[in-house]
């Protein structure tokens, strides 16, 4: 097994860990942000991987940290905007039929 097949299991498993954590655990929405923001930067590492391995150049990574970094400060205002109106992030406290 060659060092990079390795490093992909590796990346491959983090994110499958990322996609499960986002999956089972829901009850509050920062756990969610969070295991959001693993589940990308694990992308963004395979994504750098896969660039280098091929040859091609890694400039189209810099878009793709771009749109995860804007992701992370639009959860982060939705969290803020939630925690103000409805003193925590716990899922189970919103009703959904009141404004």
């Amino acid at each position: 097994m060659t060092m990079f097949m390795c490093e992909y299991f590796i990346l491959f498993f983090s994110v499958a860990c990322g996609l499960w954590v986002f999956c089972s655990k829901r009850k509050h929405l920062l756990n969610t942000l969070l295991s959001l923001e693993y589940i990308m930067l694990s992308v963004f590492w395979l994504l750098i991987l896969y660039l280098s391995i091929t040859g091609q150049e890694v400039f189209f990574s810099l878009f793709f940290l771009t749109f995860a970094a804007c992701e992370g400060a639009l959860g982060l205002a939705l969290l803020v905007s939630i925690v103000r109106t409805h003193g925590n992030d716990r899922f189970g406290n919103f009703n959904l039929l009141q404004c």
